[in-house]
């Protein structure tokens, strides 16, 4: 089984969402790596989930950390093979990692993104576009064409079971990035809405 584009799951927090999403063929696996965030999983949980699953990349999710503590807090962090920030300095300062990097930014703040699109193919940074809004116009549709055209594009807004198949079908586009979400207790979680888009993504054998 495979899906019609590639996936990556945001802020994993659990290994309940972690072996599904594992067993439905995503990409990636994204982890919150910093610390005070109500999201974050320590090297042991990182290390208690990864032991479970495997042919899966795994991405570092940060928001406002520098290059040095993300590099020192990598190294408690195996397998790590892409990182994601909201800051473009930061990714181009660990560059020289040998990662594959991921620069977060939102649909409204555009104005302040199209003057480092030439930075980001430079870098070969690949684009994480989210959104305040969970849905999205046809000028926010406008604009993703265009910067799909230009830039490998991680779409995070506006997916819902009933658009992911127009969706993914942007020309140019890299892939959904998801949410995922915490368990209601141990090992019990609804999947209804992500379930939902990823079965609508599954290739016909």
């Amino acid at each position: 089984m495979a899906l019609k584009t590639k996936v990556k799951i945001n802020r994993i927090t659990n290994l309940t969402d972690a072996r599904y999403c594992s067993g439905m063929y995503v990409d990636i696996l994204g982890f919150c790596l910093e610390k005070g965030s109500p999201h974050f999983v320590s090297p042991t949980q990182f290390q208690e989930i990864t032991g479970w699953i495997s042919g899966i990349d795994y991405a570092a999710e940060f928001a406002e950390e520098d290059a040095y503590t993300i590099e020192r807090t990598l190294a408690e962090y195996p397998g790590i093979t892409w990182i994601e920030s909201g800051d473009l300095e930061t990714l181009v300062q660990l560059n020289s990692l040998g990662k594959k990097l991921i620069y977060r930014v939102k649909i409204e703040e555009l104005d302040t993104l199209l003057p480092k699109i030439d930075l980001l193919r430079e870098h070969e940074i690949t684009l994480h576009l989210t959104s305040i809004n969970k849905s999205l116009t046809i000028d926010n549709e406008f604009i993703i064409n265009k910067l799909s055209s230009q830039l490998n594009l991680f779409l995070g807004a506006g997916i819902t079971p009933e658009k992911a198949n127009s969706l993914c079908e942007l020309p140019g586009l890299f892939g959904f990035a998801l949410d995922s979400g915490d368990e209601i207790k141990p090992g019990l979680r609804d999947f209804d809405q992500l379930a939902a888009i990823l079965e609508n993504l599954e290739l016909e054998d």
